[in-house]
């Protein structure tokens, strides 16, 4: 093998994964060379909302008078008797060994967070933005939006917000400071390709295969490569392991186009042998992993991210989107113009501190003592219309120029996105329906069945009851043109299952064995369901640890 470069730690990706993995081994006295494939730092994580659940005993909890400790964290993320609405358990399925990992360097990971200049909002932790946390004890902190320009925006938070505002922008920024500061090398438009092995299946990794900007470098680790590339939910075929019904519509996942999460770190490490883990978290119907848009008309519509025009990316998200406020002001039909379900239905809940009350840990009463709430929405959304493939289609929201007036949109670029086939206006129901052409419409849309269902949604709202989902008392009706369709399919977002790793975050083989060389943490690991940066940074902050002291 000739090498073009080498360190002691080579990192792939940049996120809340990798820069906590990077500055730690630095500090630790290695070589770093951190590889990202986007022309910017920060993954999922910078255009996040900056919820970050570190506890176990945090120098904030103490301050606001809150026991918490590692044994109280490990027991709460291992609870096999906490179950949600629907039946689904957070934490059943979680790895112990992982947990415990992550339970014991919590709080430590918190404090070296904060010692390399991330700041938090100054509030006692709460449950605000929680998923899978914990049902004890408040652990969640919030990261403040600080002084840099937002991705989402191109500018910067107003000055009175910076230190009051959660956004994972200050998380990544400041932590990105850190790196340079320690003198962490950072590669950007450097896309991992593939790692490098003594032998495909046997023997130490000796360091990874890079793409910049058509030239192949190879880049050499005499330590250790740390996988923290972000997940897999944006690989189509990858998530299908999972969920054969997320097909190719399901285009717009949370985060892009800032960043992808294409299953490259998961995929490069299968190639020399690693197993994959925990299935049942990312199929499980809690949390993250499949979300309902929080606005329609745009592709990229996860509900807590609104590109807006000034952003960097915005040429690749092409619009805003419109917000909607109150879901009575649309209907829902999938590809064949059809309603079905109640449009004002949420999406998958999560445990978080206090959803169960009372709550005793490993006790069978904190399920029976829950009211069954199944929320089929998102199911219903991705049901196929039994024409022989698995993937639900397009779901699109209907609406009428009264319901513009009520929401006060504006139908046009840069809110919604006509260009790209993900928006579409007419002044007949019948034209409306067979203007939806586009590459995830497989199926026209029959003209008479967008009609019926309009019509029949609109006697609804006269008699107050919808007889066929349950929509609580329908109020208005779709009458007064121009009528419009707006892309509302669902979005997929948390990655919960992938590389199977052990406490040190070490990478196994199907064997169980360790991959010498070979760590990972954040989404690209499985076993863990919780969402969000805590993970990520607390398995980055092990992973460099251990990576520096690899021999």
């Amino acid at each position: 093998m000739r090498w073009d470069r080498q360190a002691d730690v080579v990192v792939v990706g940049s996120g809340a994964t990798g820069l906590p993995a990077a500055i730690v081994a630095r500090e630790r006295g290695c070589s770093v060379i951190l590889v990202e494939a986007e022309k910017d730092i920060g993954g999922h994580a910078i255009i996040s909302g900056g919820n970050v659940p570190l506890g176990g005993g945090t120098s904030v909890q103490k301050k606001y008078g809150i026991k918490d400790s590692p044994d109280l964290v490990f027991r709460d993320l291992t609870d096999w008797s906490v179950v949600g609405p629907n039946g689904f358990p957070d934490y059943r399925y979680n790895d112990r060994e992982i947990v415990r990992a992550f339970a014991d360097n919590s709080a430590a990971t918190f404090e070296w967070l904060v010692a390399r200049g991330v700041v938090f909002v100054d509030k006692a932790p709460d449950a605000l933005g929680g998923n899978s946390v914990g049902n004890s004890v408040p652990r969640e902190m919030h990261s403040a939006v600080m002084h840099w320009p937002m991705a989402h925006t191109g500018e910067p938070a107003d000055p009175a917000m910076q230190k009051t505002r959660s956004s994972g922008n200050g998380l990544m920024r400041s932590l990105e400071v850190a790196a340079k500061e320690a003198g962490v090398e950072i590669l950007l438009e450097h896309r991992m390709t593939s790692i490098q092995r003594r032998a495909p299946n046997c023997g130490p990794v000796l360091g990874i295969a890079v793409d910049h900007k058509g030239a192949r470098l190879n880049i050499r680790a005499r330590k250790a490569v740390i996988i923290g590339t972000g997940g897999s939910t944006g690989n189509v075929n990858f998530r299908r392991m999972f969920d054969p019904r997320l097909t190719e519509e399901y285009c717009g996942l949370a985060g892009m186009p800032w960043s992808d999460q294409d299953g490259s770190g998961e995929l490069a490490a299968m190639a020399i042998g690693a197993s994959l883990w925990g299935f049942y978290n990312q199929i499980g119907e809690f949390g993250s992993n499949v979300t309902k848009p929080g606005s329609i008309g745009r592709q990229y519509n996860y509900r807590h991210l609104q590109w807006m025009p000034g952003s960097p990316v915005f040429g690749r998200a092409r619009a805003t989107g419109l917000r909607v406020a109150d879901w009575q002001d649309v209907i829902l039909v999938n590809m064949l113009g059809k309603r079905f379900y109640d449009e004002t239905g949420g999406q998958y809940i999560a445990n978080n501190y206090n959803s169960l009350d009372p709550y005793v840990q490993g006790s069978y009463l904190n399920a029976k003592n829950l009211e069954w709430n199944p929320n089929n929405f998102l199911n219903a959304a991705l049901a196929a219309i039994d024409d022989g493939h698995n993937g639900g289609g397009p779901i699109w929201a209907i609406f009428d120029s009264d319901a513009v007036a009520r929401e006060e949109w504006t139908p046009a670029p840069p809110h919604a996105d006509i260009a790209a086939g993900f928006f579409f206006s007419a002044d007949r129901l019948a034209d409306l329906a067979e203007k939806i052409v586009m590459k995830y419409q497989r199926v026209p849309m029959p003209p008479t069945n967008l009609e019926e269902t309009v019509a029949r949604y609109n006697s609804f709202v006269d008699s107050g009851v919808d007889e066929d989902f349950g929509k609580p008392k329908p109020i208005y009706k779709i009458a007064k043109p121009p009528f419009y369709a707006a892309w509302a399919t669902p979005v997929v977002h948390d990655t919960r299952a992938g590389l199977r790793i052990n406490a040190k975050c070490q990478v196994l083989d199907m064997s169980g064995e360790v991959i010498q060389g070979l760590y990972c943490g954040g989404e690209s690991a499985g076993g863990f369901s919780q969402h969000g940066r805590a993970r990520a940074a607390c398995q980055g902050y092990i992973a460099g640890n251990a990576a520096a002291g690899a021999r």
